[in-house]
């Protein structure tokens, strides 16, 4: 069925918040991920919410565009497109975005539902994260509020955060010089948030509570779900149950299953994940090809091979686009013939290669790879 109406969206979180349930939340960087996402909810016949990151939105415009406005964009229009296949109801959401990236990433994407409004389509999203937690309580709130009505007039919900979840995403958020009280929102902080935006429009929450994104082994990390249950007692104490907040656990990757049980128990409604799926959409890929090796890696049986580019553009020691970080070349190559020797799983370089970064799949480096050949489709790739 077509993505979830603003109205079908606000009725999924209210039915997780009466079961107390949560839906996953689950980060895509292209087609083959929304595929995947959509195909799980499905398979689990369960709704559920699709999300994309700044930097997953700038890997999918293309690494040489970088515009996250765009990959965004086009990961949601497809994304409504495939979900009429399915029997389910998907939201649309966006991840984490820093202050100082909201004028540039979260106003064009209201912007672009309110066109969509306007010609009478459904919102693109359903939903925006405003992550201001880096700034004190007062100017996050302030914001916090602005966006929140815009939000508000296109039937948009707004996710905040107070507090600030470790970790690391999108390359921002590091944790290593952070008062560790950060790392916990106070039920002050928490009744700050409701009295700044009750009554502009509906919002999310996300409060810390020691979560962090990544995946650690189990008891490195001090989760304090009981955080998260004084400061609802705090806000229903004073404003009623209708005040109680619609939380967001971020950083769910490798959470004990008890520990989330006991999130729901006191308003978490969606759970966060991106990690985990990373390394269910990369491990495979790594084992069929360590698996797989003779097939995918060797080289007409590790014997040398003459190849021939004719790159018209790359006849200098460099490309000149070091500045976007998407090639470099080794050494002058217009219609050189190519010496591959013996090609092995970890090979550092190919002596007359193209140097390409490897992003992960939330947008991020990765790594470098040597690619042989792309133009005429013959490249060898060797991780280093």
């Amino acid at each position: 069925m077509p993505i979830a109406t603003p109205k079908q969206y606000a009725a999924m979180l209210d039915a997780a918040q009466q079961g107390d349930y949560a839906y996953p939340a689950v980060n895509i960087t292209s087609i083959t991920t929304i595929n995947a996402a959509l195909k799980a909810f499905a398979d689990a016949k369960s709704d559920g919410i699709v999300q994309m990151s700044t930097g997953g939105g700038q890997f999918a415009s293309g690494l040489s565009h970088n515009d996250a406005v765009l990959g965004c964009i086009v990961l949601a229009e497809a994304a409504h497109r495939l979900a009429e296949r399915y029997d389910i109801l998907i939201g649309l959401h966006t991840d984490h975005c820093q202050p100082e990236k909201a004028a540039g990433f979260l106003k064009p994407l209201i912007e672009a539902t309110a066109k969509r409004r306007a010609n009478g389509q459904g919102n693109l999203f359903q939903s925006h994260m405003l992550d201001a937690s880096i700034l004190p309580l007062e100017e996050n709130m302030a914001i916090s509020k602005e966006y929140l009505e815009l939000c508000a007039a296109n039937e948009i919900i707004l996710e905040v955060e107070a507090g600030v979840v470790g970790g690391e995403e999108d390359g921002s958020a590091g944790t290593e010089d952070m008062p560790a009280e950060k790392l916990y929102t106070t039920p002050e902080d928490m009744l700050t948030v409701y009295e700044s935006l009750n009554g502009i429009g509906r919002y999310m929450f996300a409060a810390t509570f020691g979560n962090v994104h990544g995946a650690y082994k189990p008891g490195a990390v001090k989760l304090r779900p009981d955080i998260l249950k004084q400061g609802q007692d705090a806000v229903t104490g004073k404003h009623g149950e209708a005040a109680k907040f619609d939380l967001v656990f971020h950083g769910g990757s490798g959470s004990e299953k008890h520990q989330i049980k006991e999130t729901l128990e006191y308003g978490v409604i969606k759970m966060n994940i991106d990690t985990d799926t990373q390394y269910a959409f990369t491990r495979p890929i790594a084992d069929h090809m360590m698996a797989n090796y003779e097939g995918v890696l060797k080289i007409d049986g590790e014997v040398e091979r003459t190849i021939t580019l004719s790159f018209e553009d790359l006849n200098e020691n460099h490309c000149g686009r070091e500045d976007v970080g998407i090639c470099r070349c080794s050494a002058p190559i217009e219609n050189q013939p190519v010496h591959f020797p013996k090609i092995v799983l970890r090979v550092i370089r190919v002596t007359m290669g193209i140097h390409l970064d490897i992003p992960r799949m939330d947008g991020l480096l990765l790594g470098r790879c040597s690619v042989g050949v792309t133009v005429i489709g013959l490249g060898m790739i060797a991780l280093f």
